[in-house]
């Protein structure tokens, strides 16, 4: 790590280096901040709106694509700021004079030679170049996919751009492309099928994900963000696509192979040869040590907020009207979605909080905040279309637009129709602000808006972060029943002897369990937030601590699923609602992993095996199970 680890970046973006400096552009605060060599940082520039790509230009001032003001910035050696190209605030596209061209969500910006700027000018899918005071479009026309000769050719949603040899590389995102722009503007595809995989080998048979930054090295090599990994071109002897870094979302420091970010959005490269990573979501500025060599021991991990922490930075409000008004808990964060089986492969965690509410109903916005996921919408047209702002999620909308699909007089959602005029995708671009109480959207065909809240990659319980008004939870979780297994799952036989279950060996204990909250139906079966259990001996002393052993603080990764739920749990839109908890498993923010009561460790003798679960309220219910110890 580089920077980033006492949280002085909202979200770097944007990477260039000038000798033994390095600058990140600050999406979040609209900062430019320099690191130097010794690894201290200081605000190089501020007063821009949503900062995205940067790149020094041959008299050292720093040109910055400014995607939430619509325009090009430069800043002088002295950290002084003016507009070079485009106007204030003003979405459009059009070519012509500097102080009169107009943009639409510029986010990647290089230099090539002659002081020629070339910007990529993301949401009008075009490149334009910027040369003598003038703004041109050198080459796309609209949203598609097409190689040609300048403005024939076709970018969806282009972000990074660099000087490849004389030639421009686009990371062109939506059509999960690398293209190359020739000198006069002749646009051909260098990698890339178009499927959203991230599968390596060969130019024309590799896939990408959503190619996000690209760079180029000393020796040519390309380098792209991808996702969330970082991949070469010209690694070997015949050019191929070869990813270097571990593809899953996450932070973890050491090994390249091994290494993992959190939506990369800018690469450079220092002095020394090392690149030099923006990982924006998890708000550091990484280095990858000459690209070869295992990455130093790390300097820090970057902590995600609090529950608390993030709780108060804004008031809370339901995503309804009236904003103070308690709705139906549908869902919360852990829950199983799908059944489990031993065949099954689509089981997930819920990674949020479903809020009840009629079909069509407007949605409404619970925070301020301004988009910084260049592809914040996803899933258009689709049950699941959301909206990820940078700290909640909203899913199950039809954005932008009523039931009937009929648009909001809303310039922020940009609508693209097909011929037949229907809605094909909605974009909001990067920079573009929302306030708390603005409309969202609609309610779909689930009947609910799912609120994500926290970052990506660092989700968190909504009960305990969004500070809901009014909302309250006096009952406490029911434990149906508590089931004991084997280590191979065989069923322990229930044949008792004065009423004990005998147990040896190591032994697995499932709690079928869910939760309610105040004013939902009886129907409504909730996860809970923490299960455990405690060993008692016969004359009522504990014979072990409790053990808290699955938590639902923050949203844990997808391949635990398994470890929390046994087969027969089950949960969705439709059909019943069953939670089966391996509670001898533990899932908590430090540990993920397989455990057993083991009777091994115990006096023979008789016991009670008492079971414990809590929801966030602090509601607590227990079942006792009565056991026997044999050898």
């Amino acid at each position: 790590m580089v920077a980033g680890s006492d949280g002085e970046f909202g979200e770097p973006f944007g990477v260039a280096t000038k000798g033994d400096d390095i600058y990140v552009s600050d999406g979040e605060k609209g900062k430019i901040i320099k690191i130097s060599a010794d690894g201290s940082s200081t605000e190089f520039a501020s007063g821009f709106d949503t900062p995205s790509g940067i790149a020094f230009d041959g008299a050292g001032n720093l040109i910055v694509a400014d995607s939430g003001s619509n325009t090009i910035k430069i800043v002088d050696t002295n950290g002084a700021v003016a507009t070079l190209a485009g106007v204030e605030g003003q979405i459009g596209r059009s070519d012509g004079e500097n102080a009169a061209a107009l943009f639409n969500g510029p986010i990647g910006v290089t230099v090539g030679g002659g002081a020629r700027i070339f910007v990529a000018d993301t949401y009008n899918d075009r490149i334009c170049l910027i040369e003598n005071g003038i703004v041109s479009t050198f080459a796309g026309s609209s949203r598609g996919s097409r190689d040609g000769a300048g403005t024939e050719a076709q970018f969806d949603t282009p972000l990074g751009i660099a000087v490849w040899k004389d030639k421009l590389l686009v990371a062109d995102a939506g059509n999960r492309r690398i293209r190359v722009v020739e000198p006069d503007g002749a646009v051909w595809t260098l990698s890339g099928t178009g499927e959203m995989t991230s599968r390596d080998g060969s130019l024309a048979d590799a896939g990408f994900v959503q190619p996000t930054a690209i760079a180029v090295d000393d020796e040519t090599r390309i380098f792209v963000a991808d996702g969330n990994s970082i991949r070469v071109i010209g690694n070997r002897v015949f050019p191929t696509v070869e990813t270097i870094t571990d593809t899953r979302s996450g932070f973890r420091d050491g090994p390249i192979r091994r290494a993992q970010l959190n939506r990369p959005s800018g690469l450079g490269f220092s002095k020394s040869g090392d690149m030099i990573v923006a990982d924006s979501e998890n708000r550091v500025v990484r280095k990858l040590s000459s690209l070869t060599k295992d990455s130093p021991e790390p300097k820090g991990t970057p902590l995600p907020l609090t529950a608390e922490e993030f709780r108060v930075l804004q008031p809370g409000r339901w995503p309804f009207e009236p904003p103070e008004t308690k709705r139906d808990i549908a869902g919360t964060l852990g829950e199983i979605r799908g059944e489990m089986t031993p065949e099954s492969r689509q089981v997930r965690f819920h990674n949020g909080l479903d809020i009840a509410g009629k079909y069509g109903e407007t949605t409404y916005f619970v925070r301020n905040e301004k988009v910084l996921d260049p592809f914040s919408v996803d899933n258009v047209g689709t049950s699941r279309e959301l909206l990820r702002m940078p700290t909640v999620g909203y899913i199950h909308l039809r954005l932008g637009r009523d039931k009937d699909d009929k648009t909001f007089e809303d310039p922020r959602f940009q609508f693209q129709r097909s011929e037949h005029d229907i809605i094909r995708d909605i974009r909001i671009a990067r920079g573009t602000k929302f306030n708390a109480g603005e409309a969202v959207g609609t309610l779909n065909s689930m009947n609910h808006v799912h609120l994500i809240a926290g970052r990506s990659g660092s989700e968190m319980n909504a009960l305990a972060a969004l500070s809901l008004p009014n909302v309250s939870d006096t009952i406490a979780p029911t434990i149906e029943r508590v089931e004991l297994f084997k280590d191979d799952w065989s069923s322990i036989e229930t044949e008792t002897h004065e009423s004990r279950i005998s147990l040896s060996g190591k032994i697995r204990v499932v709690a079928q369990v869910y939760d309610r909250m105040d004013g939902n139906p009886e129907r409504r079966k909730l996860g809970v937030y923490r299960l455990g259990y405690q060993l008692f001996r016969e004359d009522g002393s504990p014979a072990s601590d409790l053990k808290w052993t699955i938590e639902f603080e923050r949203m844990p990764p997808t391949e635990a699923v398994r470890f929390v739920y046994a087969d027969g749990s089950q949960s969705g839109p439709t059909g019943e609602t069953i939670f089966n908890y391996i509670v001898t498993n533990r899932l908590t923010k430090d540990q993920i992993g397989e455990g057993f009561l083991d009777a091994s460790t115990l006096q023979p003798g008789n016991y009670s095996l008492r079971v414990f679960a809590a929801d966030i309220f602090g509601n607590e219910r227990f079942k006792d199970t009565q056991i026997e110890v044999i050898r």
